[in-house]
C-alpha cells in the first residue's frame, strides 16, 4: 500500500465506514465516564448488529459520557476500510478480529499524530520547520498505510517522540508572535483552578490539568493546548480564537456557552447550547 496525502477530513471519525472499532477494540471500567464494565475485545452491551450504537441519541443520560467525547481521529474506518480491505472483525473469524483489535489503537495513535502536524502546517508562524514539519507528515502518513504485522511491531512511541520535539518548536514559534511574554505552564495541576477573566494568552498548557477550572471569560488566544484535560472545565464566554492543538474530544469533554468563541479547527458541541 502507498501513502496518499490525508487532509482533515480523513482525520475526523465516519463511523458509516467504520465496524465500531472503538465500541469493541478497547475496554472501559464503570465509573463517572461509563455505566458499566467492559473488557477489551468485547462488543458494548449497546452495540447492533449492524456496527450502529444503539442508544447513541441518549450516551450522556444514560452514562456513557465517555463515549462522547472519544475521537479516533479517522483511524476506524482507516483500519476497517484499508488495512482490512474491508472485511469486518465478525466475519474474519478471531484470529482476524484480533489483528483488527491490535491495529487500531496503533492507527489511532499516528492518525493523531497527523492532525496536530497537519495543523502545525496551516500555522504561519511555524513556516521556518515548514520543510521538516512536511517531512514528518508524509513519514507518519506512510506508516498508517503499513501492513497489520508491520503496525504490530512498529514503536510508536520513538516516533512520537520526533513528532513531539517538532510540535514543541512549533508551538516556541507560535507563542513568540503572541504580542506578550510567553508563559510556560505545561503539566500544571490547574484541577478546580479560579481562573476567571485569566490573560492566558500565548501561554503553554501542554498536559495541564484543567480539570473543574473555571476558565469563564478567559483570554485564551494563541494558547498552545495539546493534551490539555479539560473535563468539566467552564468555557463560558472564554475567547480561544487562535488557541491551537485543540481537539475536539477536548472541546467535548468541557462546558461552554454560545458566546464562547472558538478556533476554526473544532465545532461547537450541542450540549453546550443545550444548557441554554
Amino acid at each position: 500500500m502507498h501513502a496518499t496525502p490525508v487532509g482533515l477530513s480523513e482525520l475526523r471519525a465516519d463511523c458509516g465506514r467504520c465496524f465500531a472499532l472503538c465500541c469493541v477494540a478497547l475496554p472501559f471500567a464503570r465509573s463517572a465516564d461509563f455505566a458499566v464494565d467492559k473488557d477489551a475485545g468485547t462488543p458494548c452491551r449497546n452495540l447492533g448488529e449492524d456496527f450502529r450504537c444503539g442508544v447513541h441519541a441518549e450516551l450522556r443520560p444514560r452514562g456513557f459520557f465517555g463515549c462522547t467525547v472519544y475521537d479516533c481521529f479517522g483511524a476506524g474506518q482507516k483500519v476497517s476500510q484499508i488495512t482490512f480491505g474491508g472485511r469486518d472483525w465478525r466475519s474474519g473469524g478471531p484470529e482476524h478480529a484480533r489483528r483488527m483489535f491490535d491495529v487500531f489503537p496503533v492507527v489511532r495513535q499516528l492518525h493523531e499524530m497527523l492532525w496536530y502536524l497537519t495543523e502545525a502546517l496551516s500555522l504561519p508562524a511555524a513556516r521556518p520547520v515548514g520543510g521538516e514539519l512536511g517531512r514528518l507528515l508524509q513519514e507518519t502518513e506512510r506508516l498508517t498505510v503499513l501492513t497489520p504485522e508491520e503496525l504490530g511491531e512498529l514503536d510508536v512511541g520513538t516516533h512520537r517522540q520526533k513528532v513531539n520535539v517538532l510540535l514543541l518548536r512549533t508551538s516556541e514559534l507560535v507563542r513568540s508572535g503572541s504580542g506578550r511574554r510567553a508563559t510556560d505552564r505545561r503539566g500544571a495541576d490547574l484541577i478546580g483552578a479560579r481562573l476567571k477573566g485569566a490573560d492566558l494568552r500565548g501561554t503553554s498548557l501542554r498536559g495541564a490539568l484543567l480539570i473543574a477550572a473555571d476558565l469563564t471569560a478567559a483570554d485564551l488566544r494563541g494558547a498552545d493546548l495539546i493534551g490539555a484535560d479539560l473535563r468539566d472545565a467552564d468555557l463560558t464566554e472564554a475567547d480561544l480564537t487562535g488557541a491551537f492543538f485543540l481537539t475536539q474530544p477536548q472541546i467535548n469533554a468541557a462546558r461552554g456557552s454560545v458566546g464562547t468563541r472558538l478556533p476554526a479547527s473544532v465545532t461547537r458541541p450541542g450540549h453546550w447550547t443545550a444548557r441554554q
